[in-house]
């Protein structure tokens, strides 16, 4: 799977884990130098609180477009730490 915004690749794995329709990528599938932190936190009611990341490419920035939970509760346990894509960003196989 691949993770794309403004046609650039910024996270690619074999090995997502599929939660509610959305794929969470390993943290090492992230291209790291498109994300950066972001303040914003979420909570969610049987997974805990999600962080975020601005997802960047060139000089566009598209705000809080990844999210992951590093501490999730455990009926979500198989994605702590993993992170999944919104706001305009593309995944595909």
């Amino acid at each position: 799977m691949r993770a794309i915004w403004k046609d650039c690749v910024i996270a690619e794995s074999d090995n997502t884990v599929v939660v509610e329709g959305n794929h969470y990528f390993p943290p090492e599938s992230l291209k790291r130098e498109h994300f950066r932190d972001s303040t914003q936190l979420t909570v969610c009611p049987w997974k805990g609180t999600a962080s975020y990341f601005d997802v960047v490419v060139g000089e566009e920035v598209n705000p809080g477009a990844a999210w992951y939970y590093p501490e999730p509760k455990s009926a979500a346990a198989e994605i702590r730490g993993l992170v999944a894509f919104w706001r305009g960003v593309t995944v595909q196989a």
